[in-house]
């Protein structure tokens, strides 16, 4: 858990240690989503990143007689 200030021109720096355990680039994009009074970040990945994440996934699953 890290503590940051807000500047007068409402920016936050995030934190090396949270940058890096996280990968998070300069330039790349953040999702601020606001949550019961608080925020959270989430960094969006570009689709190339995202490439053979399910990988080893068994498609062949038994479908119920009702479902196509």
């Amino acid at each position: 858990m890290e503590t940051v200030k807000v500047s007068p021109k409402f920016q936050v720096s995030i934190p090396a240690k949270i940058r890096k355990s996280l990968k998070i680039k300069a330039g790349q994009k953040v999702l601020m989503i606001p949550i019961d009074g608080r925020i959270e970040m989430v960094p969006i990945k570009d689709a190339k990143s995202l490439r053979g994440i399910a990988k080893g996934v068994d498609l062949n699953i038994e479908k119920e007689e009702d479902r196509f």
